[in-house]
């Protein structure tokens, strides 16, 4: 009987961690099965999109080079030998993740090609700014067999390698040691305990960077790195746990996040996005709910993220109080009522998404499109040699040759309008393009300003990996968490700035300083400081 009870009271005692187990590889099955799905959809995607651009080559070639009939004036061939190369390429690049590998691989093979088989091979050089580990190796029988002596040292042979030191977990003990004073005063000294990012906590300023990183800009999931401590490291530290330190880290990064849109306020250019994201709200039942990620940007600046459950004006109405100026965006209606709605804000079109439009008109074979996308690809030839030049350069250049073609692209969209189907993809293009055009042209009147929303999507992109591997958002209260981390890394990489040196250096100084100091920490200031430090080292202390 005691022993009947003590298997009961052992299997009582294991049964929440085998429920909690069971739920953790059920978990990982659905989180598996939804990769599977997403990557099955994107192949198809891919197939589908591949066969429609060897449709449109097979086509524009017969358009090209067919009977009489079928034949195009002077103007669209032109135009068309053009178009049909760019269609090609994109029919034949690989896809966006292999091109790295392919690239490598080519440049690999042209290396080696070019190498002379007579000359010896150089040993490869590896990154002089890493840290070397030497070992030194002598000879195994370095004496004479002879005279029984150690030869002399006439040179060495050196070889290097890169090689990896796998992360690890450490406990990083303080010591304080207490005094009592002799005098028999009773005074009692020890030193003060270190300013730490959450007092009482086993956090470590290196692991709180980590997982900021392997969740944020590695896009791993939680469930995916307690999974990594507990095998590779053994220890275990639950979701829970670490959903509560990214809580508390964000709260100090937000401090800086709300001096940078600050100051992105304080200028008159912005461009805006905005992307969805699934939020598990417990207030709806059976699904996710919808939310969304807001981005404003300031081209080669800062970004900041805003996480809503709405897509309404309201929005960035509230997010733009005390911005008075000009942002880029697409058509959504939302950014045309936020115009109607604010007096000093004015609306930069885009021009991505409209020639996207006759793109999407050119793959169904519409020759008109294939003329629209030509004058497109003139206007961005165009900002391509202004790219480098200076703001007065850039604006002149701009202003001898783009007006004309704007010009010639309306009175072609406008003679067109008429003569198309309203709902054919080549109807929708002229439509936008009109539509738009007022806004599209704005960007002529400035430099500084784009000729579109390009570098703000490029920033949407990180999150929208993100959200493919942790799915969503785990509630809605969460979703500033997830504004905040991202508006630094992304701010850090547009500036050029490493992200883990970043974190590293601010949250180990934030516990000590004061609100008057948290401008120092503002990517831009940041970065300013180190390169004057770095310009202007401290003096070392004489010997």
């Amino acid at each position: 009987m005691n022993r009947r009870e003590e298997l009961l009271g052992r299997a009582q005692r294991n049964l929440p961690a085998f429920i909690e187990e069971r739920l953790e590889l059920e978990e990982a099955l659905a989180q598996t099965k939804e990769t599977i799905a997403e990557q099955t959809q994107t192949l198809a995607q891919q197939t589908q999109t591949l066969a429609e651009q060897k449709s449109l080559i097979e086509q524009l070639q017969r358009m090209l080079f067919g009977p009489k009939s079928e034949k195009m004036t002077e103007e669209q061939a032109t135009e068309l030998t053009s178009v049909v190369g760019d269609l090609h390429e994109q029919a034949q690049r690989p896809p966006a993740d292999a091109q790295d590998v392919l690239a490598e691989e080519t440049q690999t093979s042209e290396t080696e090609k070019a190498k002379s088989p007579r000359r010896k091979r150089k040993p490869r050089q590896v990154p002089v700014h890493l840290e070397v580990q030497t070992t030194v190796l002598e000879p195994t029988d370095p004496a004479c067999e002879h005279c029984g002596q150690l030869g002399d040292k006439i040179g060495e042979e050196v070889s290097e390698q890169v090689d990896l030191i796998p992360a690890r977990l450490i406990v990083r003990r303080t010591v304080r040691i207490k005094r009592r004073c002799q005098c028999g005063c009773g005074r009692i000294a020890i030193a003060p305990l270190p300013p730490r990012l959450l007092p009482g906590s086993i956090l470590g300023l290196g692991l709180a960077v980590f997982i900021l990183l392997s969740k944020y800009d590695d896009h791993l999931a939680l469930y995916t790195l307690e999974r990594i401590f507990r095998e590779r490291h053994g220890v275990r530290i639950p979701r829970q746990q670490m959903v509560q330190w990214i809580e508390h880290v964000a709260g100090f990064l937000r401090l800086i996040v709300d001096r940078m849109w600050l100051r992105m306020k304080q200028g008159d250019y912005l461009q805006i996005d905005e992307t969805p994201v699934k939020v598990l709200d417990p207030e709806v039942k059976g699904k996710a709910a919808q939310g969304y990620l807001w981005f404003f940007g300031v081209p080669g600046g800062d970004v900041m993220l805003l996480f809503d459950r709405g897509r309404s004006h309201t929005v960035p109405l509230g997010a733009l109080e005390g911005f008075n100026g000009a942002f880029q965006s697409d058509d959504f209606s939302a950014y045309e009522t936020l115009v109607r709605k604010r007096t000093g804000l004015r609306r930069l079109g885009c021009a991505a998404h409209a020639r996207r439009k006759f793109y999407t008109a050119a793959l169904e074979g519409d020759r008109q499109a294939i003329w629209f996308i030509g004058r497109f690809r003139e206007l961005y030839r165009i900002e391509d040699e202004v790219r480098d030049q200076t703001p007065a350069e850039r604006q002149a250049q701009r202003t001898a040759q783009a007006p004309a073609i704007w010009a010639e692209m309306k009175a072609r969209a406008e003679q067109l309008k008429p003569l198309v189907l309203p709902k054919s993809s080549l109807g929708k293009a002229i439509r936008y393009f009109l539509h738009e055009y007022a806004a599209l042209q704005i960007y002529l009147e400035r430099p500084d300003y784009r000729i579109d929303n390009n570098l703000c999507e490029n920033d949407v992109r990180p999150s929208c990996v993100g959200k493919k591997r942790w799915l969503f958002i785990g509630h809605p209260q969460a979703g500033w968490r997830s504004a905040v981390i991202y508006s630094i890394i992304q701010s850090c990489r547009r500036r050029g700035i490493d992200p883990q040196e970043y974190l590293t250096d601010v949250l180990g100084r934030m516990p000590a300083m004061k609100n008057t100091e948290i401008d120092s920490l503002i990517p831009e200031n940041w970065q300013a400081a180190r390169a004057r430090a770095a310009a202007h080292p401290d003096p070392s202390p004489a010997s």
